[in-house]
Protein backbone atom coordinates (compact mmCIF):
# COMPACT_ATOMS: atom_id res chain seq x y z
CA UNK A 1 0.00 0.00 0.00
CA UNK A 2 0.87 3.62 -0.58
CA UNK A 3 1.09 7.28 -0.39
CA UNK A 4 2.53 9.12 -3.02
CA UNK A 5 2.89 12.82 -2.99
CA UNK A 6 4.22 14.49 -6.15
CA UNK A 7 2.82 16.71 -9.03
CA UNK A 8 -0.10 14.88 -9.65
CA UNK A 9 -1.52 15.40 -5.96
CA UNK A 10 -1.48 13.61 -3.11
CA UNK A 11 -2.28 10.00 -4.16
CA UNK A 12 -2.73 6.37 -1.71
CA UNK A 13 -4.88 3.62 -0.88
CA UNK A 14 -7.63 3.73 1.72
CA UNK A 15 -6.91 2.18 4.86
CA UNK A 16 -3.84 0.80 6.74
CA UNK A 17 -1.37 3.63 8.74
CA UNK A 18 -1.34 7.51 8.96
CA UNK A 19 1.20 8.62 6.32
CA UNK A 20 1.91 5.03 4.64
CA UNK A 21 -1.71 5.48 3.14
CA UNK A 22 -4.48 8.11 2.28
CA UNK A 23 -6.09 7.98 5.54
CA UNK A 24 -8.87 10.29 7.30
CA UNK A 25 -5.98 11.66 9.46
CA UNK A 26 -3.78 12.08 6.00
CA UNK A 27 -7.00 13.57 4.04
CA UNK A 28 -7.36 15.94 6.98
CA UNK A 29 -4.09 17.26 7.06
CA UNK A 30 -3.62 17.82 2.73
CA UNK A 31 -6.80 19.48 3.00
CA UNK A 32 -5.87 21.61 5.51
CA UNK A 33 -2.60 22.18 3.99
CA UNK A 34 -3.90 23.19 0.87
CA UNK A 35 -6.50 25.83 2.25
CA UNK A 36 -4.15 27.51 4.28
CA UNK A 37 -1.51 27.64 1.20
CA UNK A 38 -4.60 29.14 -0.53
CA UNK A 39 -5.20 31.85 1.70
CA UNK A 40 -1.82 32.92 1.94
CA UNK A 41 -1.23 33.05 -1.73
CA UNK A 42 -4.66 34.80 -2.04
CA UNK A 43 -3.89 36.89 1.03
CA UNK A 44 -7.40 36.53 2.31
CA UNK A 45 -9.07 33.99 4.78
CA UNK A 46 -12.86 34.07 3.38
CA UNK A 47 -12.00 31.70 -0.18
CA UNK A 48 -14.53 29.55 -2.25
CA UNK A 49 -13.16 26.11 -3.42
CA UNK A 50 -15.01 23.99 -5.87
CA UNK A 51 -15.44 20.25 -5.18
CA UNK A 52 -15.86 17.21 -6.97
CA UNK A 53 -15.33 13.68 -6.65
CA UNK A 54 -15.69 10.71 -9.15
CA UNK A 55 -18.12 7.70 -8.26
CA UNK A 56 -14.94 5.42 -6.06
CA UNK A 57 -16.30 4.00 -3.34
CA UNK A 58 -14.32 5.75 -0.88
CA UNK A 59 -15.15 9.01 -2.49
CA UNK A 60 -18.75 9.96 -0.17
CA UNK A 61 -16.28 9.50 3.02
CA UNK A 62 -13.34 11.51 1.67
CA UNK A 63 -15.65 14.31 0.25
CA UNK A 64 -17.07 14.69 3.92
CA UNK A 65 -13.64 14.72 5.23
CA UNK A 66 -12.48 17.72 2.86
CA UNK A 67 -15.39 19.53 2.96
CA UNK A 68 -15.61 19.54 6.67
CA UNK A 69 -11.57 20.49 6.92
CA UNK A 70 -11.95 23.21 4.26
CA UNK A 71 -15.39 24.69 6.44
CA UNK A 72 -13.08 24.77 9.32
CA UNK A 73 -10.67 26.94 7.76
CA UNK A 74 -13.41 29.56 7.23
CA UNK A 75 -13.29 28.31 3.50
CA UNK A 76 -16.65 27.91 1.39
CA UNK A 77 -17.27 24.95 -0.19
CA UNK A 78 -19.28 24.57 -3.55
CA UNK A 79 -19.86 20.58 -4.19
CA UNK A 80 -20.67 19.69 -7.23
CA UNK A 81 -20.71 16.03 -5.68
CA UNK A 82 -20.63 12.94 -8.40
CA UNK A 83 -18.66 15.18 -11.21
CA UNK A 84 -15.39 14.74 -13.55
CA UNK A 85 -12.46 16.25 -13.57
CA UNK A 86 -12.60 18.03 -16.28
CA UNK A 87 -16.11 19.58 -15.01
CA UNK A 88 -14.38 20.53 -11.89
CA UNK A 89 -12.38 22.24 -14.06
CA UNK A 90 -14.48 24.52 -15.60
CA UNK A 91 -16.85 25.14 -12.85
CA UNK A 92 -14.03 26.80 -10.61
CA UNK A 93 -13.64 30.02 -12.64
CA UNK A 94 -17.39 29.97 -14.15
CA UNK A 95 -17.95 30.15 -10.48
CA UNK A 96 -15.44 32.66 -9.77
CA UNK A 97 -13.75 30.37 -6.95
CA UNK A 98 -10.31 30.63 -5.81
CA UNK A 99 -9.50 26.80 -6.91
CA UNK A 100 -10.85 23.54 -6.83
CA UNK A 101 -9.73 19.98 -5.23
CA UNK A 102 -10.98 17.02 -6.86
CA UNK A 103 -11.37 13.86 -5.43
CA UNK A 104 -10.14 11.16 -7.71
CA UNK A 105 -7.32 8.46 -8.13
CA UNK A 106 -7.80 8.49 -12.07
CA UNK A 107 -7.16 4.91 -13.67
CA UNK A 108 -5.87 3.61 -10.46
CA UNK A 109 -8.00 0.60 -9.00
CA UNK A 110 -10.57 1.02 -6.25
CA UNK A 111 -8.84 0.88 -3.17
CA UNK A 112 -6.78 4.39 -4.19
CA UNK A 113 -7.94 8.05 -3.78
CA UNK A 114 -6.44 11.26 -4.23
CA UNK A 115 -6.79 15.03 -3.79
CA UNK A 116 -6.33 16.85 -7.19
CA UNK A 117 -5.51 20.57 -6.65
CA UNK A 118 -6.58 23.48 -8.73
CA UNK A 119 -5.96 27.03 -8.74
CA UNK A 120 -8.30 29.79 -9.38
CA UNK A 121 -8.26 28.83 -13.34
CA UNK A 122 -9.10 25.80 -12.69
CA UNK A 123 -5.94 24.32 -13.34
CA UNK A 124 -3.60 22.06 -12.04
CA UNK A 125 -1.35 23.89 -9.64
CA UNK A 126 2.31 23.77 -10.42
CA UNK A 127 5.04 21.80 -8.95
CA UNK A 128 6.25 24.83 -6.77
CA UNK A 129 2.99 25.53 -5.60
CA UNK A 130 2.97 21.87 -4.71
CA UNK A 131 6.09 21.85 -3.04
CA UNK A 132 4.85 24.72 -0.65
CA UNK A 133 1.54 22.67 0.27
CA UNK A 134 3.63 19.44 0.83
CA UNK A 135 5.89 21.92 3.48
CA UNK A 136 2.81 23.40 5.23
CA UNK A 137 1.47 20.00 5.41
CA UNK A 138 5.14 18.75 7.06
CA UNK A 139 5.37 21.52 9.54
CA UNK A 140 0.92 21.09 10.46
CA UNK A 141 0.69 24.92 10.57
CA UNK A 142 -2.42 25.44 10.03
CA UNK A 143 -4.59 28.26 11.58
CA UNK A 144 -8.03 27.24 11.78
CA UNK A 145 -11.27 29.51 12.22
CA UNK A 146 -13.54 30.70 15.60
CA UNK A 147 -16.76 29.43 15.97
CA UNK A 148 -18.51 32.80 14.05
CA UNK A 149 -16.14 32.02 11.24
CA UNK A 150 -16.94 28.59 9.79
CA UNK A 151 -16.86 28.67 5.81
CA UNK A 152 -20.67 28.00 3.89
CA UNK A 153 -21.71 25.04 2.17
CA UNK A 154 -23.63 25.11 -0.82
CA UNK A 155 -24.45 22.05 -3.57
CA UNK A 156 -24.47 22.84 -7.47
CA UNK A 157 -26.35 19.83 -9.98
CA UNK A 158 -26.06 21.85 -13.02
CA UNK A 159 -22.20 21.27 -13.48
CA UNK A 160 -22.61 19.07 -16.42
CA UNK A 161 -25.40 21.21 -18.03
CA UNK A 162 -23.02 24.47 -18.24
CA UNK A 163 -19.88 22.07 -19.02
CA UNK A 164 -21.76 20.30 -22.07
CA UNK A 165 -23.41 23.79 -23.08
CA UNK A 166 -19.95 24.93 -23.09
CA UNK A 167 -18.64 22.57 -25.46
CA UNK A 168 -21.81 22.85 -27.97
CA UNK A 169 -21.30 26.36 -28.08
CA UNK A 170 -17.57 25.86 -29.47
CA UNK A 171 -17.19 26.63 -33.20
CA UNK A 172 -15.40 23.65 -33.92
CA UNK A 173 -17.88 21.64 -32.69
CA UNK A 174 -20.16 20.81 -35.32
CA UNK A 175 -23.93 19.62 -33.58
CA UNK A 176 -26.04 19.72 -36.21
CA UNK A 177 -23.65 17.95 -38.81
CA UNK A 178 -23.63 14.96 -35.93
CA UNK A 179 -26.90 14.88 -35.50
CA UNK A 180 -27.59 14.32 -38.78
CA UNK A 181 -25.34 11.24 -38.83
CA UNK A 182 -27.27 9.68 -36.05
CA UNK A 183 -24.06 7.86 -34.61
CA UNK A 184 -24.89 4.67 -32.48
CA UNK A 185 -22.35 4.94 -29.81
CA UNK A 186 -21.38 2.29 -27.02
CA UNK A 187 -19.86 3.70 -23.67
CA UNK A 188 -18.34 1.94 -20.86
CA UNK A 189 -17.55 4.33 -18.18
CA UNK A 190 -16.14 1.86 -15.72
CA UNK A 191 -18.94 2.40 -13.36
CA UNK A 192 -18.00 5.84 -12.57
CA UNK A 193 -19.11 9.36 -13.80
CA UNK A 194 -18.71 9.42 -17.36
CA UNK A 195 -21.77 7.06 -17.26
CA UNK A 196 -23.37 10.23 -16.39
CA UNK A 197 -21.85 12.88 -18.29
CA UNK A 198 -20.93 10.92 -21.80
CA UNK A 199 -24.30 10.01 -22.36
CA UNK A 200 -25.94 13.20 -21.24
CA UNK A 201 -23.45 14.69 -24.21
CA UNK A 202 -24.45 12.00 -26.72
CA UNK A 203 -27.86 12.25 -26.35
CA UNK A 204 -27.37 16.04 -27.29
CA UNK A 205 -25.43 15.39 -29.98
CA UNK A 206 -27.99 13.30 -31.20
CA UNK A 207 -26.70 9.84 -30.65
CA UNK A 208 -28.39 6.87 -30.15
CA UNK A 209 -26.19 5.52 -26.63
CA UNK A 210 -25.40 1.72 -25.90
CA UNK A 211 -24.71 1.69 -22.08
CA UNK A 212 -21.88 -0.23 -20.86
CA UNK A 213 -20.63 -0.17 -16.93
CA UNK A 214 -22.44 3.25 -16.58
CA UNK A 215 -23.63 3.13 -13.67
CA UNK A 216 -21.60 5.03 -10.96
CA UNK A 217 -21.48 3.07 -7.93
CA UNK A 218 -17.66 2.90 -8.19
CA UNK A 219 -17.72 -1.03 -8.32
CA UNK A 220 -14.88 -0.80 -11.17
CA UNK A 221 -16.04 -4.02 -13.28
CA UNK A 222 -12.16 -3.88 -14.74
CA UNK A 223 -9.31 -2.64 -14.28
CA UNK A 224 -10.06 2.06 -14.81
CA UNK A 225 -6.88 1.92 -16.83
CA UNK A 226 -8.41 2.35 -20.96
CA UNK A 227 -5.79 0.11 -22.43
CA UNK A 228 -6.44 -2.37 -24.75
CA UNK A 229 -6.03 -5.81 -22.62
CA UNK A 230 -9.08 -4.20 -20.05
CA UNK A 231 -11.64 -4.26 -22.87
CA UNK A 232 -12.78 -6.69 -24.85
CA UNK A 233 -16.11 -6.24 -23.47
CA UNK A 234 -16.42 -3.47 -25.19
CA UNK A 235 -15.30 -4.58 -28.21
CA UNK A 236 -17.31 -7.51 -28.34
CA UNK A 237 -20.51 -4.94 -27.69
CA UNK A 238 -19.52 -2.79 -30.76
CA UNK A 239 -19.37 -5.58 -33.45
CA UNK A 240 -22.71 -7.26 -31.58
CA UNK A 241 -24.89 -3.53 -31.55
CA UNK A 242 -23.25 -2.80 -35.46
CA UNK A 243 -22.67 0.49 -33.76
CA UNK A 244 -20.34 3.23 -35.21
CA UNK A 245 -17.76 3.49 -31.99
CA UNK A 246 -16.99 2.80 -28.97
CA UNK A 247 -16.13 5.05 -26.39
CA UNK A 248 -14.36 4.51 -23.30
CA UNK A 249 -13.27 7.08 -20.30
CA UNK A 250 -11.88 6.39 -17.27
CA UNK A 251 -12.94 6.79 -13.31
CA UNK A 252 -12.27 10.74 -13.74
CA UNK A 253 -12.92 10.72 -17.49
CA UNK A 254 -9.97 12.57 -17.96
CA UNK A 255 -8.61 10.06 -20.70
CA UNK A 256 -10.55 9.09 -23.73
CA UNK A 257 -10.26 5.74 -25.89
CA UNK A 258 -11.65 4.75 -28.89
CA UNK A 259 -12.86 1.62 -30.75
CA UNK A 260 -13.96 1.30 -34.59
CA UNK A 261 -16.80 -0.26 -35.72
CA UNK A 262 -15.35 -3.54 -36.29
CA UNK A 263 -14.19 -3.60 -32.13
CA UNK A 264 -11.09 -2.74 -32.72
CA UNK A 265 -8.93 -0.04 -30.41
CA UNK A 266 -8.78 2.87 -31.89
CA UNK A 267 -5.56 3.15 -30.35
CA UNK A 268 -5.14 5.79 -27.01
CA UNK A 269 -2.43 7.33 -28.70
CA UNK A 270 -4.55 7.94 -31.79
CA UNK A 271 -7.16 9.91 -29.72
CA UNK A 272 -5.01 12.98 -29.87
CA UNK A 273 -3.69 12.34 -33.34
CA UNK A 274 -7.19 12.46 -34.91
CA UNK A 275 -8.55 15.61 -33.01
CA UNK A 276 -4.93 17.39 -33.62
CA UNK A 277 -5.56 16.56 -36.96
CA UNK A 278 -9.09 18.27 -37.43
CA UNK A 279 -7.63 20.93 -35.51
CA UNK A 280 -4.47 21.29 -37.05
CA UNK A 281 -6.76 21.59 -40.45
CA UNK A 282 -8.72 24.29 -39.72
CA UNK A 283 -5.96 26.30 -37.97
CA UNK A 284 -2.28 26.04 -38.64
CA UNK A 285 -0.09 26.35 -35.15
CA UNK A 286 1.37 23.91 -32.33
CA UNK A 287 0.50 20.55 -30.98
CA UNK A 288 2.44 19.36 -27.78
CA UNK A 289 2.40 16.25 -26.49
CA UNK A 290 4.93 14.82 -23.50
CA UNK A 291 7.73 13.05 -24.55
CA UNK A 292 5.92 9.24 -23.64
CA UNK A 293 3.51 10.05 -26.51
CA UNK A 294 3.61 8.97 -30.01
CA UNK A 295 5.46 10.20 -33.14
CA UNK A 296 2.27 10.35 -34.80
CA UNK A 297 1.32 13.56 -33.74
CA UNK A 298 4.96 14.95 -34.51
CA UNK A 299 4.42 13.30 -38.05
CA UNK A 300 0.47 14.67 -38.45
CA UNK A 301 1.32 18.38 -37.15
CA UNK A 302 4.14 18.50 -39.72
CA UNK A 303 2.42 17.22 -42.52
CA UNK A 304 -0.50 20.28 -41.88
CA UNK A 305 2.48 23.27 -41.90
CA UNK A 306 2.67 22.66 -38.05
CA UNK A 307 4.70 22.77 -35.64
CA UNK A 308 5.28 19.93 -32.72
CA UNK A 309 6.76 20.35 -29.50
CA UNK A 310 7.35 17.79 -26.59
CA UNK A 311 7.19 18.47 -22.86
CA UNK A 312 8.30 16.87 -19.75
CA UNK A 313 5.40 14.12 -18.58
CA UNK A 314 2.42 15.83 -16.27
CA UNK A 315 -0.19 17.58 -17.75
CA UNK A 316 1.22 20.61 -15.78
CA UNK A 317 4.18 20.56 -17.87
CA UNK A 318 1.94 19.80 -20.89
CA UNK A 319 0.14 23.04 -20.19
CA UNK A 320 3.28 25.01 -19.48
CA UNK A 321 4.63 24.34 -22.52
CA UNK A 322 1.25 24.69 -24.36
CA UNK A 323 0.71 27.84 -23.14
CA UNK A 324 4.69 29.19 -24.03
CA UNK A 325 3.83 27.66 -27.90
CA UNK A 326 0.41 29.26 -27.84
CA UNK A 327 -0.46 25.78 -29.10
CA UNK A 328 -3.86 25.27 -30.75
CA UNK A 329 -4.05 21.67 -29.29
CA UNK A 330 -2.36 19.71 -27.14
CA UNK A 331 -2.52 16.86 -24.45
CA UNK A 332 -0.69 13.40 -23.79
CA UNK A 333 -0.72 10.04 -25.56
CA UNK A 334 -2.77 8.19 -22.90
CA UNK A 335 -5.95 9.44 -24.28
CA UNK A 336 -5.82 12.88 -22.51
CA UNK A 337 -7.12 15.72 -24.86
CA UNK A 338 -6.27 19.68 -23.74
CA UNK A 339 -8.02 22.23 -26.11
CA UNK A 340 -7.10 25.73 -24.59
CA UNK A 341 -10.32 27.05 -26.34
CA UNK A 342 -12.43 25.42 -23.69
CA UNK A 343 -9.76 25.52 -20.85
CA UNK A 344 -6.62 23.61 -20.40
CA UNK A 345 -7.11 20.29 -18.56
CA UNK A 346 -7.45 16.96 -20.21
CA UNK A 347 -11.22 16.53 -21.37
CA UNK A 348 -12.79 13.75 -22.33
CA UNK A 349 -16.23 15.33 -22.95
CA UNK A 350 -14.54 17.83 -25.58
CA UNK A 351 -12.46 15.01 -26.78
CA UNK A 352 -15.58 13.16 -28.07
CA UNK A 353 -17.63 16.32 -29.62
CA UNK A 354 -14.48 17.55 -31.65
CA UNK A 355 -13.58 13.63 -33.03
CA UNK A 356 -17.36 13.08 -33.62
CA UNK A 357 -17.35 16.32 -35.74
CA UNK A 358 -14.47 15.20 -37.63
CA UNK A 359 -16.02 11.73 -38.14
CA UNK A 360 -18.95 13.61 -39.39
CA UNK A 361 -17.26 15.90 -41.84
CA UNK A 362 -15.04 13.14 -43.46
CA UNK A 363 -18.09 11.00 -43.86
CA UNK A 364 -15.66 7.89 -43.03
CA UNK A 365 -15.93 4.80 -40.74
CA UNK A 366 -13.28 4.53 -37.76
CA UNK A 367 -11.59 2.47 -39.10
CA UNK A 368 -10.91 4.50 -42.06
CA UNK A 369 -9.74 7.49 -40.64
CA UNK A 370 -7.01 5.41 -38.51
CA UNK A 371 -5.75 4.33 -41.20
CA UNK A 372 -4.74 7.54 -42.60
CA UNK A 373 -2.35 8.24 -40.11
CA UNK A 374 1.59 6.74 -39.43
CA UNK A 375 1.49 3.23 -37.90
CA UNK A 376 3.46 3.10 -34.53
CA UNK A 377 3.40 0.54 -32.24
CA UNK A 378 4.14 1.49 -28.36
CA UNK A 379 4.96 -0.62 -25.36
CA UNK A 380 4.00 -0.22 -21.80
CA UNK A 381 6.11 -1.88 -19.41
CA UNK A 382 7.24 -1.09 -15.99
CA UNK A 383 9.51 -2.27 -12.79
CA UNK A 384 8.61 -2.61 -9.66
CA UNK A 385 10.43 -0.10 -7.43
CA UNK A 386 12.11 -1.76 -3.61
CA UNK A 387 13.67 0.81 -1.29
CA UNK A 388 17.11 -0.35 -2.44
CA UNK A 389 16.32 1.07 -6.12
CA UNK A 390 18.49 4.54 -6.94
CA UNK A 391 16.56 5.47 -9.82
CA UNK A 392 18.69 8.47 -10.41
CA UNK A 393 22.00 6.52 -10.67
CA UNK A 394 20.15 3.83 -12.57
CA UNK A 395 19.14 5.90 -15.00
CA UNK A 396 22.63 7.77 -15.21
CA UNK A 397 24.41 4.52 -16.26
CA UNK A 398 21.73 3.47 -18.68
CA UNK A 399 22.34 7.32 -20.01
CA UNK A 400 26.18 6.29 -20.45
CA UNK A 401 25.54 3.31 -22.17
CA UNK A 402 23.39 5.41 -24.87
CA UNK A 403 25.35 8.69 -25.21
CA UNK A 404 26.14 7.95 -28.99
CA UNK A 405 21.89 8.35 -29.68
CA UNK A 406 19.68 11.52 -29.57
CA UNK A 407 19.19 11.38 -25.79
CA UNK A 408 16.83 13.55 -23.84
CA UNK A 409 16.90 14.19 -20.20
CA UNK A 410 14.28 16.52 -19.33
CA UNK A 411 12.19 13.72 -17.75
CA UNK A 412 14.00 10.73 -16.34
CA UNK A 413 15.81 9.66 -19.89
CA UNK A 414 14.43 9.01 -23.46
CA UNK A 415 16.55 7.90 -26.02
CA UNK A 416 15.57 8.49 -29.84
CA UNK A 417 17.04 6.35 -32.37
CA UNK A 418 16.57 6.28 -35.96
CA UNK A 419 13.13 4.59 -36.65
CA UNK A 420 11.89 4.06 -32.38
CA UNK A 421 12.46 5.42 -28.84
CA UNK A 422 12.97 4.31 -25.32
CA UNK A 423 11.46 6.33 -22.54
CA UNK A 424 12.06 5.26 -19.03
CA UNK A 425 10.92 7.36 -15.91
CA UNK A 426 9.92 7.34 -12.32
CA UNK A 427 6.16 7.24 -11.75
CA UNK A 428 4.70 9.94 -10.84
CA UNK A 429 1.75 8.17 -9.46
CA UNK A 430 2.69 4.52 -8.50
CA UNK A 431 5.96 3.28 -7.26
CA UNK A 432 7.31 1.79 -10.33
CA UNK A 433 9.80 2.83 -13.40
CA UNK A 434 7.70 3.64 -16.36
CA UNK A 435 9.29 2.24 -19.44
CA UNK A 436 7.45 3.12 -22.79
CA UNK A 437 8.80 2.17 -26.08
CA UNK A 438 7.67 3.09 -29.41
CA UNK A 439 8.26 1.60 -33.42
CA UNK A 440 7.51 0.17 -36.97
CA UNK A 441 5.99 -2.86 -35.52
CA UNK A 442 4.60 -4.54 -32.11
CA UNK A 443 7.31 -7.13 -32.18
CA UNK A 444 10.13 -4.73 -32.93
CA UNK A 445 8.27 -2.03 -29.49
CA UNK A 446 8.26 -5.16 -27.50
CA UNK A 447 11.58 -6.56 -28.30
CA UNK A 448 13.03 -3.07 -27.40
CA UNK A 449 11.09 -2.89 -24.14
CA UNK A 450 12.46 -6.38 -23.48
CA UNK A 451 16.31 -5.51 -23.93
CA UNK A 452 16.16 -2.73 -22.06
CA UNK A 453 14.48 -4.00 -19.01
CA UNK A 454 17.04 -6.97 -19.47
CA UNK A 455 19.79 -3.90 -19.49
CA UNK A 456 17.79 -2.44 -16.53
CA UNK A 457 17.96 -5.85 -14.20
CA UNK A 458 21.74 -5.62 -14.90
CA UNK A 459 22.62 -2.62 -13.64
CA UNK A 460 20.42 -3.23 -10.62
Amino acid sequence: MALIKSISGIRGTIGGKVGENLTPVDIVKFASAFGTWLQKSRNKKDLTLVIGRDARISGAMANSLVVATLQGLGINVIDLGLSTTPTVEVMVPELKADGGIILTASHNPKQWNALKLLNEKGEFISAENGAEVLSLAEKEDFNFAEVDELGNYETRTDAFDIHIDKILALPTVNAELIKEKKFKVVVDAVNSTGGIAIPQLLEQLGCEVVKLYCEPNGHFPHNPEPLKEHLGDICELVKKEKADLGVVVDPDVDRLALVDENGELFGEEYTLVAVADYLLKKQKGAAVSNLSSSRALRDVARSLGSEYFASAVGEVNVVTLMKEKNAVIGGEGNGGIIYPELHYGRDSLVGVALFLTYLAEESKTVSELRAGYPSYFMGKNKIELTPNIDVDALLTKLEKNYQNEELSTVDGVKIDFENSWVHLRKSNTEPIIRIYTEAKTQTEADELGEQIISEIKKLI
